[in-house]
């Protein structure tokens, strides 16, 4: 979920009550890290681009009582296997690309991407309570049929290490884009869909009808705001809220 698609005008309007946890220092946009701002896109690092949780974020205080604030914590690495969140093997794949641009990604998380994002939700908890996490991945594990199984391993032990329950913290997984948009990976859809069947307490959020780039791979902007849009409206039914969409 790093977010590659344009950022355009209407994305950096800023709401009071959606803020994010600088993951990073950012002296282009004026942010230090482990300091709550205003989730003005990008949010999940430097120069990262619009990612599904900026509108995910922007629904949900849409649709919430006004006295509720939504605070989010990103850490994501862009063309990463899922296991690099797993804290027992990670190493075997921060090299996964041997080109500068990600292993300074890895540089920037310290080289742990998994205990950069424990210690930041662990901030997180002093201010607020972990509701929800959100995942978007799966192109660069296409036709894993343990990714499900790799994803439980990562999920329970964000659960253990942050003191979180299960039925408290739901998993919700987005699909890649859909074989209807021409999708170079949409044949892992069919593994991500089966996700709740090994952790009971994921979602799936479809993709469907999600506008993408030329590349097939990437949503562009209008289709990464849909699908931010799909999550919040998810996590808000799985909260008690009923919307109509």
């Amino acid at each position: 979920m790093e977010g590659s698609a344009t950022i355009e005008t209407q994305d950096k309007i800023a709401a009071d009550r959606f803020l994010v946890l600088q993951s990073l220092d950012c002296d282009n946009l004026l942010r230090k890290k482990n300091i709550w701002y205003p989730a003005i896109p990008p949010l999940i690092q430097c120069h990262t681009g619009l990612s599904p949780v900026d509108y995910f974020g922007k629904t949900m205080i849409k649709h919430l009582p006004d006295s509720v604030k939504v605070g989010v914590v990103n850490i994501a690495i862009g063309g990463s296997d899922i296991r690099l969140f797993d804290k027992e093997i990670y190493q075997d794949y921060t090299k996964t690309y041997l080109e500068e641009w990600f292993a300074k990604k890895i540089r920037d998380y310290k080289g742990n991407p998994y205990q950069h994002f424990i210690e930041l939700a662990k901030l997180a908890q002093e201010n607020g309570v972990i509701k929800g996490i959100l995942l978007h991945q799966g192109e660069t594990n296409q036709d894993d049929e343990k990714w499900p199984d790799y994803v439980k391993k990562v999920y329970n032990n964000m659960l253990n290490d942050l003191g979180l329950k299960a039925e408290d913290v739901p998993l919700l997984a987005g699909e890649v884009v859909n074989e209807e948009q021409g999708g170079v990976c949409a044949s892992m859809n069919s593994i991500i869909n089966t996700l709740p069947e090994v952790v009971p307490t994921a979602h799936v959020i479809s993709s469907k009808g999600c506008e993408v780039r030329d590349d097939y791979v990437h949503f562009n902007s209008a289709g990464v705001r849909e699908l931010g849009k799909r999550y919040a409206l998810k996590m808000l039914d799985l909260k008690g809220y009923k919307i109509v969409y």
